[in-house]
């Protein structure tokens, strides 16, 4: 018995799939309503939030697992892009591993290892 398969959605190739023109549409209003004023509370800040009381070295620890999640990730997405997009790609790389370089280097401050 064969499966059948239906077909993938049809997809105009002109719209990029990461094109920021419609998002930024919709963010923009929010930004600057936060940048007039400072003071507001901005409610999209509290929907992921970090237990208060953490210490230093747990928040340091997590962020260096994530960095390196991302560079994983963005490498693997690199290697099945072709020309600027790949650079672009690999420039974000880049970025995560020099941000996890920085929490490993906190993290030795504040634990040195002998």
């Amino acid at each position: 018995m064969k499966k059948v398969t239906p077909n993938a959605p049809e997809s105009s190739s002109d719209s990029d799939p990461l094109d920021p023109a419609p998002l930024s549409d919709i963010t923009e209003p929010a930004v600057t309503a936060r940048l007039r004023n400072p003071r507001q509370s901005d409610p999209v800040s509290h929907i992921f939030t970090i237990v208060p009381g953490v210490d230093t070295a747990t928040l340091l620890c997590h962020a260096c697992e994530t960095l390196a999640s991302l560079n994983v990730l963005i490498t693997d997405l690199a290697c099945d892009l072709q020309s600027s997009k790949r650079n672009v790609a690999l420039s974000i790389q880049q970025l995560a591993v020099v941000g996890e370089l920085l929490v490993n280097r906190a993290l030795d401050n504040i634990d040195p290892q002998q």
